[in-house]
């Protein structure tokens, strides 16, 4: 079965379009409040719904297998149900792990737009062991790690003295919640997220990239000095074939591109969104 997902809203008085906005791994769609306001600031007629993916944030975990498969569906599910509730979804976001998820989602459910943030459609056989994989080493210092805390700023020391980071091991922190003993915990099920990505480096979506019969435009954004889209990503992607409605856009950024670049991230939604 699918899995609930907790959703909130950023929006005017009287939105006539929504777009969806997820999130990277360990993260939450809170993650993208900032950037929503702003945009929705300045396309008013649009409303933001900012998700959290299973596993993760608020959201239900789910039933297994956890892929990126299972999440685009969960995500299609929400669609239905923010549809029937007069918020109909015709645009999706997603950055890093969630880019493709929502390119996954495209192959699900009719988008006027899809916009996919500093993620590879690629598959990466042995992704997961390259040696410079920061996300392979914080799953792995949170595992280390993965116990009662008394207070948040002993987990991030701990993940600091573990080689992280502190701007990244505070934000880690955000996944801390009360325990029922007393304390923090971690919300993570760090072998259930462990399972969801190595589907996420064994899934080939190029297909979802270049095949023309897919319905609406999908917008993809290189972040320039980050290494998510590899040089042959990127050559694939200035030549697609010729019926695909594929759009790309660079941005001076690192892979946090709206961290780095947020005024950029903004422009570039509130210029391209469609008309409501």
């Amino acid at each position: 079965m699918t899995a609930r997902l907790h959703h909130d809203f950023v929006a005017g008085e009287a939105p006539r379009a929504w777009l969806l906005m997820t999130h990277g791994i360990y993260g939450s769609g809170a993650n993208w409040r900032s950037i929503a306001r702003q945009v929705v600031a300045r396309r008013p007629e649009w409303g933001a719904a900012l998700v959290d993916l299973r596993l993760h944030g608020r959201s239900e975990p789910g039933d297994p297998p956890h892929t990126v498969g299972a999440c685009a569906d969960d995500l299609a599910a929400l669609c239905d149900q923010l549809a029937a509730g007069g918020r109909p979804i015709t645009v999706a976001l997603g950055h890093s792990f969630g880019g493709k998820v929502v390119l996954a989602l495209r192959t699900r459910r009719a988008l006027a737009q899809t916009w996919v943030l500093d993620a590879s459609p690629s598959a990466r056989p042995g992704g997961w062991d390259a040696p410079d994989n920061s996300v392979r080493l914080v799953w792995e210092a949170l595992r280390r790690h993965d116990r009662g805390w008394a207070r948040r700023d002993d987990f991030v020391a701990a993940l600091v003295a573990d080689g992280l980071a502190a701007p990244l091991a505070h934000w880690l922190a955000m996944n801390l919640v009360p325990a029922d003993g007393g304390g923090l915990r971690l919300r993570l099920d760090l072998e259930a997220v462990h399972e969801l990505l190595h589907d996420y480096y064994a899934l080939d979506l190029w297909p979802a990239v270049e095949d023309p019969a897919l319905p609406g435009a999908l917008h993809v954004v290189v972040a320039t000095r980050a290494s998510a889209l590899s040089t042959d990503d990127r050559a694939r992607l200035a030549a697609p074939p010729p019926a695909a409605r594929l759009h790309v856009h660079s941005i001076d950024a690192g892979h946090w591109l709206h961290l780095d670049a947020p005024a950029a991230v903004v422009d570039l939604l509130a210029t391209g969104l469609p008309a409501a």
